[in-house]
């Protein structure tokens, strides 16, 4: 199975770990293609790749075509490589508006430009839906939580006892993203609640689908959502004090989503650029028959104290903990924790069988759609929306 990366950042630098993780599967990284040509020639002297100069080069020497690059080309790419007759790979997001946000005008105009938003992604999210079909091949979402080990021990736990979900509660949450495009919505596709509340969603949406199958034989799906969306660094009288980032063009940095399921039952899901000690990822379910607390960000494997930030200065540690002084709790594979490994295998295992992922097409459109209509929602002050269904 011959495999091609498109982009040459920090989500490529991830998979193309993971490939490495691969067993018995027989697998090649063939290349990278980046349209920035420093980027993907540096890409691949470092890591012993061709570097293609264009999608169509690459596409044409390779079987599964894994999609890196930033959010607003994934729809293009997905769909050129699937009328090539080639699998993919999307990491997320899955599709978005790309658009430039809208911070300033009156409410008919913020929720004009938000359902402008959900119309784009619902178009974009079908033309990738007849792509695919199309051409018969897999199309993978690369939502990496869905592969974390203590989300799949959910889904064991959920798949034996046949439980019902009534609530969950979900976070990811740090002080701001390095990325440069970050805050530029027709670049990014929204702040916080995209790109970061797209990981527990995913997560909860996930465990609806793993319930519905279980005990009724289909997905259960989000039927309305919530939100509201806040911009707390841009604030007039907001003090700052040099530990968050605040470079935010028209984005947010807070938000919060409250989903209802087609059965009646309920997720709250938290996303935010304003939490200082590290990266919060996690997700708690709460069941009819048990209590699950899935942490993926902080864990507590290993404890280690330092006295002084020198001492582990050469030593990564975990992602967005700064100092490294004190009581910390170093991540022994963070990779392995957040599920990128596991994420990449079962891509090429599905891919090679024939059959969708657990992270599948249908999974990125449910988690899409919402995003979208919780937009829709917080233009509206919180307005409970219909989340559309394709």
């Amino acid at each position: 199975m011959r495999i091609g990366l498109v982009g040459a950042g920090f989500a490529a630098r991830f998979h193309l770990d993971a490939y490495q993780r691969v067993y018995g599967v027989p697998i090649e990284v063939v290349g990278v293609t980046s349209t920035r040509a420093a980027s993907r020639e540096a890409f691949a002297a470092e890591h012993h790749l061709r570097a293609f100069p264009d999608l169509a080069a690459l596409v044409a020497a390779v079987d599964v075509v894994d999609v890196c690059s930033p959010g607003n080309t994934h729809e293009a790419v997905a769909c050129q490589a699937l009328a090539a007759g080639r699998h993919v790979i999307l990491e997320k997001p899955f599709t978005g508006a790309y658009q430039a946000g809208l911070v300033t005008g009156s409410e008919s105009e913020r929720v004009a430009h938000a359902a402008t938003a959900l119309r784009a992604v619902q178009a974009s999210c079908q033309r990738m839906r007849d792509a695919a079909h199309t051409s018969g091949k897999v199309l993978c979402y690369a939502e990496n939580w869905i592969y974390a080990p203590a989300v799949q021990k959910q889904r064991e736990i959920l798949e034996k006892s046949g439980a019902q979900i009534l609530r969950m509660l979900g976070e990811e949450s740090h002080s701001g993203s390095h990325a440069p495009s970050y805050g530029v919505w027709a670049q990014s596709g929204g702040g916080a609640l995209a790109s970061k509340g797209c990981h527990p969603l995913s997560a909860a949406l996930y465990f609806k689908f793993v319930e519905g199958r279980a005990r009724l034989g289909r997905p259960i799906l989000p039927r309305t959502v919530t939100a509201r969306t806040h911009r707390l660094t841009q604030l007039p009288a907001y003090q700052d004090r040099g530990h968050l980032r605040t470079a935010y063009a028209d984005t947010e940095d807070c938000s919060m989503m409250h989903v209802v399921f087609d059965d009646g039952t309920v997720a709250d899901i938290l996303a935010s650029d304003v939490v200082l000690g590290g990266v919060a990822n996690w997700i708690e379910v709460f069941a009819n028959d048990h209590r699950t607390r899935c942490n993926l960000n902080p864990i507590d494997a290993l404890e280690t104290f330092s006295p002084a930030e020198t001492t582990l200065r050469d030593v990564y540690v975990v992602e967005k903990l700064s100092p490294k002084q004190g009581w910390m709790r170093p991540a022994p594979d963070e990779g392995w924790m957040h599920g990128y490994p596991q994420e990449i295998q079962a891509f090429v295992e599905a891919i090679a069988g024939g059959r969708a992922p657990e992270s599948s097409l249908d999974l990125g459109q449910a988690v899409a759609l919402t995003l979208y209509a919780a937009y829709l929602s917080a233009a509206q002050r919180g307005r409970e929306v219909e989340v559309p269904n394709g």
